[in-house]
């Protein structure tokens, strides 16, 4: 089976993209499936982790950021420019590869991929919540753009959502919806008797939906009580605070997991959550908002994490202190949380993803 991966670029140490790379080599590696990734401007960007030899990567060389040089009526005639040349150069891809299934990684791109794919079938993976910009309580122009983008996946064979409620939304749109969780990257070295440090992590993103300020606020909280730990940030953060230690994206971040004793994710929406699986499979127990709606998913309330209603700081922080006076319920939870992620193990999620294609293959 021939697959093409279709996204904006493969440059970032995201979420997104450790899980692109880990299903991209599992179907290489154990289905023997030939893998296309299709990038729009890859530039000259280095690729975050390792792809299989047999995944082939094609880049198109298109900067659909120029559009943005321009204002008002020039960048609506520029974006129509970048995007016709964009439906040109995957058509001519199409002419020299006999795709079987086409994967729409990113939402933009649904349209133009519905122009040239013909009969191929097409898969939309939901890598952010389809009422996103609802929840986040984006402007009036962000909501009509996506709503655009919205109205092409009616005409996909199928969406993947990560978690049940997102499925429930994006049925609206169309009613070929399955859930598939995100695979997650285990450690062999992680285990839940090897913490050396008293420290808290926090992996995320410099953004809204990531709650920085509610991430603070609970800190302050925190620290108050225990100026004996610290809290470990992992993202691009400039944050000058007491006892907050900020350090850049990692490729590796099982290795800050296995000497953390608690993650802590403030996140406003969770298209998934990976992190939370990710550090549980090393032992740690979480606490997470109970946002829409991935970490109420994950995560058993109480017995491998804490899961905060209402957005309730003081409560989030409470469960903080909690976690650190009572090393014994550490462990609990830990030990529970690995024997919990090992739900989203390669080997669990991937054979869906292997029954999807064929089954789309079949009607065609």
């Amino acid at each position: 089976m021939i697959l093409l991966y279709v996204t904006d670029a493969y440059a970032v140490l995201g979420g997104l993209e450790r899980v692109l790379a880990d299903k991209m080599n599992y179907l290489a590696e154990e289905c023997d499936y030939d893998i296309y990734l299709l990038t729009i401007n890859q530039g000259r960007h280095d690729f975050p982790f390792p792809l299989h030899h047999k995944v082939r990567h094609i880049d198109l060389g298109i900067g659909l950021h120029q559009q943005y040089a321009y204002h008002g009526f020039k960048r609506l005639l520029k974006n129509r420019e970048l995007y016709r040349l964009l439906e040109r150069r995957i058509h001519e891809t199409l002419l020299h590869v006999a795709v079987d299934v086409m994967v729409c990684v990113k939402l933009d791109f649904v349209g133009v991929l519905n122009k040239v794919r013909r009969n191929v079938p097409l898969v939309v993976e939901s890598h952010s919540l389809c009422k996103a910009e609802e929840i986040a309580g984006a402007g009036w122009l962000r909501r009509l753009h996506v709503w655009t983008f919205k109205r092409q996946v009616r005409k996909a064979s199928a969406v993947v959502a990560l978690t049940a409620g997102d499925a429930r939304d994006w049925r609206c749109y169309n009613q070929h919806v399955c859930v598939i969780p995100n695979v997650v990257h285990f450690s062999d070295r992680c285990n839940n008797n090897s913490r050396t440090e008293n420290s808290v992590v926090f992996v995320g993103r410099n953004d809204k939906q990531k709650d920085i300020n509610s991430l603070l606020h609970i800190w302050s909280l925190v620290y108050a009580k225990h100026q004996d730990w610290t809290l470990e940030v992992y993202g691009d953060f400039e944050i000058n605070a007491p006892g907050i230690r900020v350090f850049k994206p990692t490729s590796d971040m099982m290795a800050h997991y296995s000497c953390g004793a608690i993650l802590i994710l403030t996140s406003l929406f969770e298209p998934f959550g990976l992190v939370l699986p990710e550090a549980m499979s090393c032992g740690l127990p979480v606490i997470a908002f109970d946002c829409p709606y991935g970490p109420a998913e994950i995560i058993t309330d109480g017995g491998d994490g804490f899961l905060i209603k209402n957005r309730n700081v003081k409560a989030f922080a409470e469960r903080v202190c909690q976690l650190i006076e009572n090393p014994d319920l550490r462990i609990q939870m830990g030990q529970a949380g690995i024997e919990s992620a090992q739900r989203y193990r390669a080997d669990v999620i991937m054979p869906k993803w292997k029954e999807l294609f064929e089954q789309l293959c079949r009607k065609g």
